[in-house]
C-alpha cells in the first residue's frame, strides 16, 4: 500500500475508480425512463423543468442540467441537513469530456514552466511533498444561480445548487512547486487535467491563478473529499482546491502545472469566465471586462421552499446557510420590506465552510411576502438588493427571496 492509500485510507486503483466510471453512458438509458421525474426551478427566462434521476454513477439523486459532459445540479433540500454536502449529492460541473478511468499507478503530474528543474511526480511524490493539510471549503461555480437571471442570460441554467462544501484533504501547491523551485520572474501557476475537448480546435481547459494565491497556505493540491479518495467525477486521482474562489480554479484530475513569468492567454483565463469591470446594462456592448476570482457572501433559506404554508399565529423557525464567500461569514440577517432581523449563526467550520444560521419569529400574524437572507463577511462585504447583471450571470449573490403563505 502506497504513503497516498494508507493516508486516505482507501486503495487508489481501478478498483476504487469502478463506482465513479462510466458516468455518461451508463446514465442515458435511466434517464429516458425516468424524465416524468422532474423538478421545477423556477427559472425566469426559459423552460424550468429539469430531471431527476439517481442514474449516475455514485451518486444520489441529482438534478440533471446536461449528460455529457456531466452537468448535475444538487437540490436544495440537501442543503438543509447540514454544513458539509455529501459526496453522492454533490454539484458536478465538467466543460469538456471526463475520462471514464485514470490508472492511479502510471499517473504523473509535469511540473514544469519558469522552474529551476522540471519534474514529473507520482501520487506518492505529491503525497510526500509536504504536511498533509485539511482545508474545509466551498466548492461553487461561477454560473451558480445563472438560470434566475432576468433578462436570461448564455450558459447552463442553473438554479441555486451549483455548489457545495466539504473537507478536502491533500498538500499545499507551494510545497508540491518547491519540488521543482520556483524561478525568478514568476507570476502565475497554470493548470490542465484530463479532460479533452469534444471538438476539434476547441481550447483546452486550462487555468491559472496569481503566484501569491498559489503560496498561500490554504491552497491545495488534494487527493481526498470528506475522508474518501475523490470520486472520479469530482477528478480523481488530484484537484486543485483554492478556498474562496471560484470553482473554475479547482482543476480536477490534475495533470500539469505549469509556471507561467507573464499575462496567461490561454482562452478560460483572458477571454472566458470574466465579467464586467463596471456595471452595465443588457443594452451596453463591447465593454472592459476582468476575471472572476473571488466569491461573494451568499446566504439561502433552506427550511422552506417559495410558496410553503406557515401556521398563521404560530411561532416560525427559519433554517438555512450562509457563506463569506473569499472571508469569514460576520452575519445573517432575516430582511424583508424595510425591516430586518438578526439571525443566530451555528457553529464555525472555517472561514471558507458553509454555516449555519436560524431565526425565531415569535408569530406569524399574516403571508410573509418577499422575505429573504442576507449574508455579510468580516471584510464588510454585504448582498446587495438588485441583481447585479452580467452577460453570463456570474457571481450571483443578489438577496434571493422567496414568500410563504399564513394558513
Amino acid at each position: 500500500m502506497s504513503k497516498l492509500e494508507q493516508h486516505t485510507g482507501t486503495r487508489l486503483t481501478r478498483r476504487a475508480l469502478i463506482a465513479g466510471a462510466g458516468g455518461a453512458a451508463l446514465a442515458a438509458p435511466v434517464l429516458a425512463q425516468e424524465l416524468g421525474r422532474m423538478i421545477d426551478l423556477g427559472l425566469p427566462g426559459g423552460p424550468s423543468l429539469r430531471p431527476l434521476t439517481p442514474a449516475f454513477p455514485g451518486k444520489g439523486e441529482m438534478i440533471v442540467q446536461r449528460i455529457r459532459p456531466p452537468l448535475l445540479e444538487t437540490p436544495m433540500e440537501v442543503f438543509s441537513q447540514g454544513t458539509i454536502t455529501p459526496n453522492d449529492r454533490m454539484f458536478v460541473r465538467w466543460n469538456w469530456d471526463m475520462p471514464t478511468a485514470v490508472n492511479a499507478a502510471e499517473h504523473r503530474v509535469a511540473v514544469g514552466g519558469a522552474v529551476k528543474q522540471p519534474v514529473s511526480l507520482t501520487l506518492d511524490d505529491i503525497a510526500a511533498a509536504g504536511e498533509h493539510v485539511e482545508v474545509v471549503a466551498i466548492n461553487q461555480c461561477a454560473g451558480n444561480g445563472r438560470g434566475l437571471s432576468n433578462p436570461r442570460v448564455t450558459g447552463t441554467q442553473w438554479g441555486n445548487g451549483a455548489m457545495g462544501c466539504a473537507k478536502w484533504t491533500g498538500v499545499r501547491l507551494k510545497d508540491v512547486l518547491a519540488k521543482a523551485g520556483v524561478a525568478g520572474g514568476a507570476t502565475r501557476v497554470r493548470f490542465a487535467g484530463l479532460d479533452v475537448p469534444l471538438t476539434d480546435g476547441a481550447p483546452q481547459f486550462i487555468k491559472s491563478i496569481p503566484l501569491d494565491i498559489a503560496m498561500r497556505d490554504d491552497v491545495l493540491v488534494a487527493w481526498a473529499m470528506n475522508g474518501e479518495a475523490l470520486p472520479l467525477m469530482h477528478g480523481f486521482p488530484l484537484r486543485i482546491v483554492v478556498p474562496g474562489w471560484f470553482s473554475t480554479y479547482w482543476v480536477k484530475m490534475l495533470s500539469t502545472i505549469e509556471v507561467l513569468t507573464g499575462a496567461d492567454d490561454s482562452y478560460y483565463v483572458a477571454k472566458s469566465y470574466r465579467i464586467p469591470a463596471a456595471p452595465i446594462t443588457p443594452d451596453d456592448k463591447d465593454f472592459p471586462t476582468v476575471e472572476i476570482t473571488t466569491m461573494p457572501p451568499r446566504a439561502f433559506i433552506t427550511s422552506h421552499a417559495d410558496g410553503a404554508a406557515v401556521a398563521l399565529g404560530k411561532p416560525l423557525v427559519l433554517e438555512g446557510i450562509g457563506m463569506g464567500g473569499d472571508a469569514a461569514l460576520e452575519r445573517v440577517d432575516l430582511v424583508g420590506d424595510g425591516w430586518a432581523i438578526p439571525c443566530e449563526l451555528g457553529p464555525d467550520e472555517g472561514p471558507y465552510a458553509f454555516r449555519r444560521w436560524q431565526v425565531t419569529l415569535p408569530q406569524v400574524a399574516g403571508n410573509l411576502e418577499k422575505i429573504g437572507v442576507r449574508a455579510a463577511n468580516v471584510t464588510g462585504a454585504v448582498q446587495p438588493d438588485a441583481l447585479n447583471w452580467n452577460p453570463s450571470g456570474y457571481a450571483r449573490n443578489v438577496i434571493e427571496r422567496i414568500t410563504l403563505v399564513a394558513q
